[in-house]
């Protein structure tokens, strides 16, 4: 049989039904509607019963199709709901599937592929719809819709598969209605926000904006004189047993040197800080307690220390000038540089270091004394700045019992400014030029210190 035949008609009743077969009509019989027909009008009369409205079928979008029976019904359907539908072209009725079609429903080719897939569970199906369609028209959804009784009974079947419903779009544009004059939506004007302002660092933190004159040594500190004077330096004292030595010995061979004093040492002892003052030797402030990592704080904490330790050298000698600052190892920053320049300091590191502090293992006085004439004679030359300790370094006291002979006798040994003048030229040999100090070199002593 061919695929497109159509359907043997079906019996009138079970009665009339011969005992020959149940799909054979008696002779003689009116021929019944086809299936599809029959269904047509099933599902008329549902939807008559329901309330619902049965637009014309798709193959003719304005006028009844092929079966009379459901065009009519549908437009008694229309009639009397018309006063209860929205209007053409409504977001509701954009959302229930199509323009021509009720909520809630399938088109007519969905019901007539599922009549001649499975004839008999449709028709079965379709009759219990029917009689749920009187009490309950329709079947609350989890997305907060609602479906038709029979297609939620065509679903379960598997005639039919559940289709997924979409929710609807949030803050959705209303709906344009043909003919209605656009609206037009006045934007709101945007809150202006005032430009943001990059925030301001501290200034503790930052070097102080001060201009520091160029020197030879880290972060423009000072390694020479800027002179052909030569410049001895003792720090970390006073020691009460070692200091007094070296004073001595610079008071025999008439040279002043630079004592780097430590702030609880001169708290301790303010009387060698006077001895000191008294023999017109220049003070350096050396930290308040040999701090090595003072070059990495904050400002204000530099200073802090820098101001405690003079204090303790002013409050023995009142009043007494402080030209340089030493940072303890020579750990000198550009904050600490500028914070002691602010102050009226000038940083003073060294070119000659014979490290008279270290003493390696196994290395006798003797041989620890030696090795720092032989340093200090090696490395020393007009200008050089030498470092030395006078705090617990006995055997630095005892090579500057053979260095400081040897030293006057080579070099000019004593502070910037206070050296003695050279002997003016005679008058037949030209004037030479005045030199000029650099302007990084360290002030000059005070001029009742140059005049002793």
């Amino acid at each position: 049989m061919s695929s497109h035949a159509s359907l043997p008609p079906a019996p009138t009743s079970r009665a009339d039904s011969p005992a020959t077969g149940r799909h054979r009509a008696p002779a003689g019989a009116t021929p019944a509607q086809p299936v599809v027909s029959r269904l047509t009008n099933l599902r008329a009369a549902i939807v008559t019963a329901s309330g619902a409205t049965v637009p014309a079928p798709r193959s003719a979008r304005h006028r009844a199709g092929s079966y009379d029976s459901y065009g009519a019904t549908a437009r008694r359907a229309q009639a009397r709901t018309a006063r209860h539908s929205p209007p053409p072209g409504s977001e509701k009725d954009r959302t229930s599937g199509g323009a021509h079609r009720a909520p809630s429903t399938m088109p007519v080719e969905t019901w007539v592929r599922a009549a001649k897939n499975r004839p008999q569970v449709l028709l079965g199906t379709l009759v219990a719809a029917g009689l749920l369609l009187t009490a309950v028209p329709t079947i609350p959804q989890e997305d907060g819709g609602t479906t038709s009784v029979m297609t939620a009974a065509a679903e379960a079947v598997g005639v039919i598969e559940k289709t997924e419903r979409k929710k609807p779009a949030p803050d959705r544009e209303p709906a344009v209605i043909a003919g209605a004059p656009a609206a037009t939506r006045t934007a709101e004007p945007e809150p202006s926000t005032p430009p943001a302002t990059p925030a301001v660092k501290p200034t503790e933190d930052a070097p102080p904006q001060i201009v520091v004159p160029a020197g030879d040594g880290p972060f423009n500190s000072l390694r020479t004189t800027g002179s052909r004077v030569v410049m001895l330096s003792f720090d970390d004292g006073p020691d009460p047993v070692q200091t007094p030595k070296i004073l001595a010995l610079l008071d025999k061979y008439q040279v002043k040197a630079v004592f780097c004093l430590v702030g609880t040492q001169a708290r301790r002892h303010p009387d060698l800080v006077r001895q000191i003052a008294e023999g017109g030797h220049v003070l350096c402030n050396h930290t308040w307690s040999h701090d090595l990592k003072i070059g990495g704080k904050r400002t204000n904490q530099i200073k802090a220390d820098l101001d405690r330790t003079n204090a303790a050298i002013r409050a023995a000698v009142p009043g007494v000038e402080i030209p340089y600052f030493r940072a303890p190892g020579g750990n000198f920053t550009d904050r600490l540089v500028k914070t002691a320049y602010v102050d009226g300091m000038t940083s003073l590191y060294w070119e000659v270091d014979p490290r008279d502090w270290e003493h390696p293992e196994g290395e006798t006085s003797e041989q620890h004394v030696k090795r720092i004439i032989e340093q200090v004679r090696k490395e020393t030359r007009p200008g050089a700045i030498v470092l030395s300790h006078d705090f617990n370094q006995p055997d630095t006291t005892a090579a500057y019992e053979q260095l400081l002979p040897w030293l006057v006798e080579n070099f000019e040994v004593g502070v910037p400014g206070a050296e003695t003048p050279e002997p003016a030229p005679s008058s037949s040999a030209p004037e030479p030029a005045p030199s000029v100090t650099p302007s990084g070199a360290p002030s000059a002593a005070p001029s009742d210190a140059a005049a002793a």
